[in-house]
């Protein structure tokens, strides 16, 4: 039995290498996508040694998408969509047309035709859904106003691009110079199917499935297996997907998004998003590696004027008409540029408009090539550029600050020396889920100075709401536990399940204060060792203490009286 598979060589060249280059990248202070996309390039087949099968890498990208895309769409409602359509809509179509335009007029200079100009401005006018998302969610933005904008003008994008997806074959003969009124009307009457279909989908996902999908998952939950649940999650989110593209032609991304959306409304979001976190971040990586795989390095040598246009136009020119459309409806400068950084970059959608483009015979290959340069370099700087801005941001916010009179800045230095007071002794609390929330209640009734760290938006709600002290973010951060205040804390309690990442807490708590006492949870005995190994304290593993209050009982107890 052969032992190697192109299927089983993609994944493990991807993963292994991936795995390497994204450590490197980390070493050197650098994004981690920097490294998915190098490796892409040396498993690719324009360098030597192993060469991936570039068509199942992009098959297994489309994976990472749709969980991306479920994931988000648990912690997206339809309310919060519909909060941020008077901008999406018409700021999407608006960047959309702007971004078209400066491609159109970059292939006219090139001496390419109208049409392939039209195809290359679309591929370079919209987002990557990945490469947005990760950006949103590394700064917890996903669930905040300029994230519910930036997500909201990326579903408009999608659905932009579904229509010149199935428009595009029309449009090919249009400019073939087919009959004008038999062409025209072909154009009409594939709009008009394609705005059925799309209406069709999204009518059948709120009137049925927004019965039929809770329905499954609670019963699925009932049955008490785990393993049944997570399978119940994952066929729900890659059987909507892969049924919203066969039946109504829409993309597998927005049918993810609305398949997490209808769960979003369940009590069982939240452990859905938790079963399919680990495949999520493995898929997204895979999305990187196969963009790599597609870069010929030796286009930016051949064709370096155009290919700095080409990014110029991505980075700068988009990014201009986003910021100026956010702002002409008046939102402030913070959301306007969150917004402009999210779409400082292309994708998936831009790579199959490229190569459906080029198999009509509309887009020449190096419009092809210049689109995947312009994709990989957008990429490679958008960390720089979301860096940048939140530089920016935080710079205005103490320009602010340095021109307030005196007596304002001598109040917040004296709310900031009672904060400090209070937190004196006081405990940090990592985890405000289901056993995170019974401890600040039980610390609440005894008058502990409590400061909980979360880094899911909606427990840190609940627990702001509940008048706790809240600070965003996750705790192995070290920046976030300086904010929770950990020099002067007396105690911290890890109250997190996953016992490793618990780990990493305890040593950096230790670091930064010597003296404190750590907590912690775990479910088992390689867990308690490694917790106990960094610096924890008192280690408490659920099961053992279970045994132990069932044993007690157990031993007290006696049989009813007959």
């Amino acid at each position: 039995m052969p032992h190697h598979t192109p299927l089983m060589g993609t994944i493990v060249a991807g993963f292994v290498v991936a795995f390497i280059m994204g450590a490197l990248a980390h070493k050197l202070r650098i994004s981690p996508v920097a490294g998915y996309l190098f490796a892409g390039v040396l498993v690719g087949p324009f360098t030597p040694g192993f060469v991936a099968d570039i068509a199942l890498a992009n098959e297994l990208a489309e994976i990472g998408v749709i969980l991306l895309m479920f994931g988000v769409g648990l912690h997206f409602s339809l309310r919060d969509l519909l909060s941020v359509k008077n901008i999406a809509l018409p700021g999407a179509v608006l960047q959309i047309g702007v971004a078209t335009a400066l491609g159109l007029g970059l292939a006219t200079y090139l001496g390419w035709s109208i049409a392939a100009g039209l195809v290359f401005g679309l591929a370079l006018s919209v987002a990557s859904t990945v490469v947005l998302l990760r950006a949103l969610q590394a700064r917890n933005l996903v669930e905040t106003q300029r994230g519910r904008i930036a997500v909201g003008w990326l579903i408009v994008e999608d659905l932009a691009m579904i229509l010149a997806l199935v428009l595009l074959p029309a449009l090919a003969g249009l400019m073939e110079g087919g009959e004008g009124g038999e062409a025209g009307g072909n154009l009409a009457s594939v709009l008009g199917i394609t705005v059925l279909k799309v209406g069709g989908f999204i009518a059948f996902m709120l009137i049925v499935a927004r019965r039929v999908i809770p329905f499954m998952l609670h019963w699925t939950a009932h049955t008490g297996s785990r393993e049944l649940f997570r399978l119940a999650v994952l066929a729900i989110a890659m059987g909507v997907a892969l049924g919203a593209a066969y039946v109504f032609d829409v993309s597998f991304a927005l049918g993810a998004f609305f398949a997490g959306m209808i769960l979003g409304e369940t009590q069982l979001s939240r452990r859905a998003a938790e079963e399919t976190l680990p495949l999520r971040d493995a898929f997204a990586v895979l999305f990187f590696v196969s963009v790599g795989m597609l870069f010929n390095p030796a286009v930016v040598v051949e064709q370096p004027g155009p290919v700095i246009a080409t990014v110029f136009i991505i980075v700068i020119g988009k990014s201009l008409a986003a910021w100026g459309i956010v702002r002409a409806f008046r939102h402030d400068n913070g959301i306007a540029l969150t917004v402009a950084a999210s779409l400082a970059q292309i994708g998936e959608f831009s790579f199959i408009l490229a190569g459906l483009g080029l198999s009509l015979g509309i887009l020449p290959p190096e419009g092809r090539d210049l689109i995947l340069a312009g994709a990989i370099f957008s990429i490679l700087l958008n960390p720089l550029i979301f860096s940048v801005i939140f530089k920016r941001l935080n710079d205005g916010k103490k320009s602010v600050e340095e021109e307030d009179e005196a007596t304002a800045e001598e109040e917040r230095a004296e709310v900031e020396r009672t904060r400090q007071r209070e937190r004196r002794q006081h405990v940090v609390l990592v985890g405000h889920g289901r056993v995170g929330r019974l401890i600040a209640e039980g610390a609440a009734h005894r008058g502990r100075a409590l400061v909980v760290v979360e880094e899911q938006a909606d427990l840190a709600k609940a627990a702001r709401e509940a008048g706790r002290e809240v600070v965003l973010g996750n705790a192995t951060n070290p920046l976030t536990l300086t904010d929770a205040g950990i020099e002067h804390a007396s105690k911290i309690i890890i109250a997190i399940p996953e016992g490793f990442e618990g780990g990493v807490i305890a040593e950096l708590a230790r670091k930064k204060n010597p003296d404190i006492v750590i907590f912690a949870r775990a479910h088992s005995d390689e867990e308690v060792a490694y917790l106990e190994r960094l610096g924890a304290d008192h280690v408490i593993m659920g099961e053992r203490e279970i045994a132990r209050a069932i044993l007690g009982l157990a031993a007290t107890s006696r049989p009813a009286a007959t």
